[in-house]
């Protein structure tokens, strides 16, 4: 890498997060390209790089992107469709029926759209998705130039994307070969859950992972009911039924992962498998308050997500890194537990591990792609300001967002959005589709 620099941000604070529980004042975080070239002292960063262009940030907070490791993103456009009801009556008797009549590849499109503009606004750079037609999710991820996992879905039911598991999985690879070598979009298989998937599907999901070696993204132990149903048919536990199938591995990525005994949680730990947290669906659909605090002691990588917002209703890491560890402390009645540090690296590091991003994205490091976030603490309600990774779980809100680089490109600029797609328009196609909606 060259050691001449194009940008330099000069920031109160920089939160590298690896190494752990670090904080660096008035320090500057130097890149060439579409990467980080050096992390260094103010003074310093300007005697070494004086031609840099230079972006100063005197009040703010300089942390990785964040990385939203379970999300269904064009379900954006079904925000508020179905509130205050149980996951499989939500499903059943809201979700799935307006899939079934509306969800398109322009539904995919406009609704992912909408969603990644949130997302980055927030500081969401990188967008571990699972939906319906991942060919239009990638464009609007790539039209917004935001980072991406796009999940291959397969279920074992017909909808108007896909008859079967072997339809799902044709669809889904041909699109994985349509984009495959984009610097931003990568792909999983995403088979839906153990209870949508026959053990044929999942058998086959499991060898084709390990043959084109990709994650494998799948909703798991979400409910109380999924794992007694899952004993009723298979006379064994969901992620049992899993290991006996071979899908276990370190490319395993379980969502939700609320109802796990100990010996399930070791499992776990044993096969290197990584857990997408998504603790504010999880108390929406009162699916129950995940073992976090046991799986961070067994070693299990857990990333954050904030899951559709039709289940939440915000794409906010904001709001999942203050309620993974208000509910983590609740849960053990020990206020020591899921700490500031602990909450932002699983936010922003052990997410991009879990995909397998770790040795690119998710903390600010020479050599990484800088995908960068900003927030400020120039705002009253910000201060005093006595620990400012505190400040960044505990107080702040996507609204004290102001930049956002994705591979050192500023896609938010001063809280104002550098998108191809407008807010008028953004606003123009949600209000077509909650017409639609509704109908």
């Amino acid at each position: 890498m060259s050691d001449t620099a194009d940008l330099l941000i000069h920031a109160r604070w920089v939160v590298p997060v690896e190494p752990a529980n670090l904080v660096l004042e008035h320090h500057t975080v130097a890149l060439r390209g579409e990467r980080i070239l050096a992390l260094l002292p103010q003074d310093e960063a300007r005697r070494r790089y004086p031609q840099a262009r230079s972006i100063e940030l005197p009040g703010h907070a300089l942390l990785p992107g964040f990385v939203n490791l379970h999300a269904h993103a064009a379900m954006t456009l079904m925000r508020g469709i179905a509130d205050d009801l149980p996951l499989m009556r939500w499903l059943q008797e809201a979700i799935w029926p307006a899939e079934g009549r509306h969800v398109s590849p322009a539904c995919v499109r406009d609704g992912t759209l909408l969603a990644a503009a949130e997302m980055l606004r927030g500081g969401i750079t990188t967008c571990n998705d699972m939906y319906f037609y991942p060919d239009a999710a990638a464009e609007a991820f790539d039209l917004a130039g935001m980072r991406a996992v796009l999940g291959v879905v397969v279920l074992d039911f017909p909808t108007p994307y896909a008859s079967d598991a072997d339809d799902y999985l044709r669809k889904g690879l041909a699109v994985r070969d349509r984009w495959r070598g984009h610097e931003r979009l990568g792909f999983s298989l995403a088979p839906h859950a153990p209870y949508t998937v026959s053990d044929d599907g999942l058998q086959r999901v499991a060898s084709l992972a390990a043959e084109i070696e990709t994650p494998i993204h799948i909703h798991i132990h979400e409910t109380a009911r999924e794992v007694s149903d899952s004993l009723a048919q298979h006379g064994t536990r969901p992620l049992a039924r899993l290991e006996r199938l071979g899908l276990l591995d370190t490319s395993f990525i379980g969502v939700h992962a609320v109802h796990l005994d100990e010996t399930e949680i070791e499992l776990l730990a044993h096969y290197g498998c990584s857990v997408a947290h998504c603790p504010t669906s999880n108390m929406k659909l009162a699916s129950g308050i995940a073992p976090l605090s046991a799986l961070l002691d067994k070693g299990v990588t857990v990333g954050l997500g904030t899951d559709g917002a039709a289940s939440n209703n915000r794409m906010d890491m904001f709001t999942e890194m203050r309620h993974a560890s208000l509910l983590a402390k609740v849960a053990t009645l020990d206020a020591s537990t899921v700490p500031a540090h602990v909450a932002l690296r699983m936010a922003t590091l052990d997410g991009a591990r879990a995909l397998g991003l770790g040795a690119q994205i998710g903390s600010i490091e020479p050599g990484k792609l800088a995908d960068l976030c900003a927030v400020t603490f120039d705002d009253p309600r910000m201060q005093p300001c006595f620990d400012p990774v505190s400040h960044l779980v505990n107080v702040a809100g996507r609204e004290h967002v102001t930049h956002v680089w994705v591979g050192g490109n500023l896609r938010i600029d001063g809280g104002k959005t550098l998108l191809q797609t407008s807010d008028r328009e953004l606003l123009r196609l949600t209000a077509v589709w909650q017409t639609k909606l509704v109908n």
